[in-house]
């Protein structure tokens, strides 16, 4: 048989590649191709959009099956064209292309159907999308509803932020007309697995789940990248997994779309969402994916022409697909300057040497230069191994890596970490139940993400004795002060380790303390760690310090080090603990509470909480014991998000309004709630009054409320029933607050000379 493969990049390679070891093939032309496809068929000049120009170079070859591998040609009905004059198709039609190419279709179709996805709505008009953007009381991602190269999807991360990227999009074309219509989700949480599928319309086959690293850097740190390496299968989906999602996604997807009249034909890709109510839907995409296809395609040992032209003629049913129980994993070699600008025409070396009987490479950005292969793209090479399990497969592919060199070069040393995480064994020294090995992997698998978090003015990273910090720049300070505060997480590490959900521990402890240090105006400088456990889990340690990374970056804090301990006899099993230590500094001259600045009279601005935060778990533990921790809250919320929604940091919103001069003093509702934190921050004998219908109480705290039957006043002198900091200002500097706060401003007390707090009906 003569194929056509539509395509040029590192995904059609692999197409290309595997097609190639077909006993059926007869010819493989491949449109346009690259440098690497032309080893494996022969790339012909064929416009793809001119699907004129495309049927008649298919006639005029014989050719009998067409794939097409990117997801415009199918958006632009291409397949459609081909298949009216009889040519069969691996690939579904524009209509049903529109899973992937209108994201506004793809969430209607999911909420026609029932899939499992986050709450969304679809908008044309800014002034629409930015008031609902203003009413909603959750995380959100923006995502241009059109075709945007896999660039289309933003996470802001404060309304400024929000309102800036919706007028990029909607106002200034960011994405041209792929941004006339955006959709506004909520943000779930959770990893993230990419589950691909082949169908003819009617069945659906899976394929070994993968995952990929979306961030240029080593620790998930840079921009967003169309990926720098994947790995399949993933160990996080295991095989009842990967059946739950095939019965509640796949299939109804592919039974969806032909009750709709658009039957799906060719490779369904969902992008899920691992969250604590099961998986949830993030996005379909239309075609293989880029890089998942480069460790798939080697783990498969069907014939991959067989299963083309099974989906393409509606017989996929009668396709037994095999799979190796490999592992493979693919590094990305970029050019210098991706995902921005880079240059192209850098000759590539050693290609040939990377090339062995369990590694290869294909070739996504590359062009021929006479017989030279030169860089032409972002994305240039995927380095692809496969062996054993995965530490041989990624063994082999940075082996292969390391025999490759172009000008400018980059790519990452830490791709599938997780993986290694999760199926490292714990070595010899796991007979005496201290694991060294898991230790020095939990160390290896955190560095790098530490590191994203250290500038100049760390010395000392991660392994030493001790860290080292550079407080040079303190001299440019007026009487610069040290400010410094040690906490712990407590027993919310309990309801996280029965749930399995361990990053938002890391935000707790980061945020509790660097919230601590704030109420005396401090700027955090560098955050120290210490995790202890009967036996330390690898991943479970890198899960909570990549939390910690993600929080020290967003307050603007060095992770500087830290200490894990295994303590077996001390901790039960499974059990852990963390706590930590912040530093930061504040100029003695802006030291709070200025309190003699505090007088009666004075206004309380109440800032929300995003939960219980670290404080009540000991009683939220008992009272939840019998609960169903899936149940949906009057917010939305499940009781297991409220409960585990990460402790707010208030750094970015904060910060700002103390620069202003307006506050007083500041109080960190933690343990003690309201009525016991405040008076810490207030001069003696002074007292308030607290507006309880200033606000309104989060539905987790009512539920707790009801189900230990506590007493009013209890209730807020346990939890900070939705106000986590409360600010101090003078009534004549509330425009001031206003203007310079970033979400609205709530007034929940005042000042009075009571020398108590009193709770106001």
């Amino acid at each position: 048989m003569n194929v056509l493969l539509i395509g040029s990049g590192g995904r059609e390679h692999a197409i290309a590649w595997k097609l190639a070891q077909s006993p059926k093939l007869d010819q493989l032309y491949i449109a346009p191709g690259n440098a690497g496809t032309a080893a494996v068929g022969k790339n012909v000049s064929v416009n793809v959009n001119d699907h004129a120009a495309v049927i008649d170079f298919a006639k005029s070859n014989t050719i009998g099956l067409v794939c097409i591998g990117p997801e415009a040609p199918l958006a632009a009905g291409l397949g459609d064209a081909l298949t009216k004059v009889g040519i069969p198709v691996f690939g579904p039609s524009q209509a049903a292309a529109q899973i992937e190419a209108s994201k506004a279709f793809s969430k209607d179709f999911m909420a026609r159907h029932n899939l499992p996805t986050a709450r969304y709505k679809v908008f044309t008009d800014f002034d629409a999308a930015l008031s609902h953007t203003q009413a909603i009381d959750y995380p959100i991602v923006i995502k241009a509803s059109g075709l945007a190269a896999g660039k289309g999807v933003i996470l802001p991360e404060s309304a400024a932020e929000t309102e800036q990227t919706l007028r990029d999009i909607m106002l200034d074309g960011r994405f041209g007309g792929a941004g006339a219509e955006v959709v506004i989700e909520e943000r779930m949480s959770g990893p993230e697995v990419s589950l691909l599928a082949f169908s003819d319309g009617t069945t659906v086959k899976p394929m070994p789940p993968a995952q990929d690293h979306k961030r240029l850097l080593e620790g998930d740190a840079g921009p967003n990248t169309g990926g720098m390496g994947t790995y399949a299968p993933t160990p996080i989906a295991d095989q009842v997994l990967i059946e739950a999602v095939m019965t509640n996604i796949m299939q109804p997807a592919i039974d969806g779309l032909r009750s709709e009249g658009t039957p799906f034909v060719g490779v369904l890709y969902a992008g899920l969402m691992l969250t604590e109510s099961g998986p949830s839907l993030l996005e379909f995409n239309c075609r293989f994916g880029d890089p998942e296809t480069q460790v798939i395609l080697p783990l498969l040992q069907t014939d991959l022409l067989e299963i083309t032209y099974a989906c393409a003629t509606g017989t996929l049913a009668d396709i037994d697909i095999q799979w190796s129980d490999d592992a493979a994993a693919c590094v990305v070699l970029a050019s210098g300057g991706y995902p921005g600008s880079y240059p192209k025409g850098k000759p590539i070396a050693g290609l040939a040497d990377a090339e062995s009987d369990n590694s290869t490479v294909f070739h996504a950005g590359t062009a021929l230069d006479t017989d030279t292969v030169v860089t032409s793209g972002g994305r240039v090479l995927g380095v692809t191994g496969w062996g054993a399990d995965f530490k041989t497969a990624l063994d082999n592919a940075y082996a292969a890596v390391d025999t490759l060199s172009f000008e400018g070069a980059q790519f990452r040393r830490d791709i599938g970490y997780q993986a290694l995480a999760l199926t490292t064994s714990k070595g010899a020294y796991a007979e005496s139940g201290v694991n060294i090995e898991a230790g020095n992997e939990a160390v290896r698998l955190i560095s790098d993400a530490v590191a994203s978090t250290q500038g100049p003015e760390v010395l000392a990273g991660v392994g030493a004795f001790g860290g080292l910090f550079d407080i040079s720049a303190l001299q440019r300070v007026e009487k610069p002060a040290l400010v410094a505060s040690t906490d712990g997480v407590g027993t919310k590490v309990k309801l996280a380790t029965q749930l399995g959900r361990y990053r938002g521990i890391g935000h707790d402890i980061v945020n509790h303390c660097v919230d601590d240090i704030l109420v005396q105006g401090a700027r955090p400088l560098f955050f120290l760690d210490y995790i202890a456990a009967a036996q330390l889990e690898p991943a479970m340690v890198a899960e909570v310090v990549i939390g910690m990374t993600e929080a020290c970056k967003a307050c603007g804090a060095a992770l500087l080090g830290g200490e894990t301990a295994e303590m077996p006899g001390v901790y039960h099993d499974g059990a852990f603990d963390v706590a930590g230590t912040i530093v930061g500094t504040v100029a003695q001259g802006d030291i709070l509470p200025r309190t003699a600045d505090i007088q009666v009279g004075d206004m309380l601005i109440g800032f929300a909480s995003s939960g219980p935060h670290t404080n009540g778990y000991s009683l939220i533990r008992k009272l939840v014991a019998d609960q169903d921790l899936d149940q949906v809250l009057s917010d939305g919320q499940t009781l297991a998000d409220a409960l585990l929604a990460p402790h707010r940091n208030y750094v970015p919103l904060i910060q700002p309004l103390i620069d202003t001069g307006a506050i007083k003093a500041l109080a960190h509702i933690t343990g003690g709630g309201i009525i016991e934190n405040l008076p810490r921050a207030l001069p003696d004998g002074m007292g308030a009054d607290i507006y309880l219908g200033a606000w309104q109480t989060p539905p987790v705290f009512e539920l707790l409320q009801t189900l230990g039957n506590i007493d009013q006043t209890e209730m807020y002198r346990v939890f900070n029933m939705g106000i986590g900091m409360v600010a101090v200002i003078d009534e004549s500097d509330m425009g001031t607050i206003i203007a310079n706060a970033s979400e609205p401003v709530t007034v929940i007390g005042t000042l009075t000379g009571t020398g108590e707090v009193q709770l106001l009906d």
